[in-house]
């Protein structure tokens, strides 16, 4: 298939289509006019792209992890070991951002009722 009949599948712009290949997440192949062509198997692809890239994972973590997430039904199953550490770790890095950005609204909590009555 190409590109547009990708996008209206996926729901996904042609834009972040080629994003995903510049990333080395997509591959699809290409007719010497240079257009591509996607296949059933891209389709799936991007929406474990879009479902990592909605769990807060990088397009770098994910080309990593990529090939070792299959599709369990509506979820995603990493079948590598070395997976679990990885997606360990990026949970690890989400919560701290977490932490942060809760201090960071409990002291502007703290500025805002400070401010005199208007």
């Amino acid at each position: 298939m190409h590109i547009g009949e990708m996008v209206r599948r996926t729901g996904v712009s042609e834009r972040l289509l080629r994003y995903y290949e510049e990333q080395g997440l997509l591959h699809p192949t290409r007719l010497p006019s240079g257009y591509r062509v996607y296949n059933e198997v891209d389709i799936d692809t991007v929406r474990r792209i879009r479902s990592l890239l909605a769990a807060g994972l990088s397009t770098t973590v994910i080309a990593r992890i990529l090939p070792c997430v299959c599709v369990d039904g509506p979820t995603l199953t990493p079948v590598c070991s070395d997976t679990i550490t990885e997606l360990r770790r990026e949970r690890e890095r989400i919560t701290h951002a977490i932490n942060e950005l809760q201090a960071s609204r409990t002291m502007l909590d703290t500025v805002i009722s400070a401010a005199p009555a208007a």
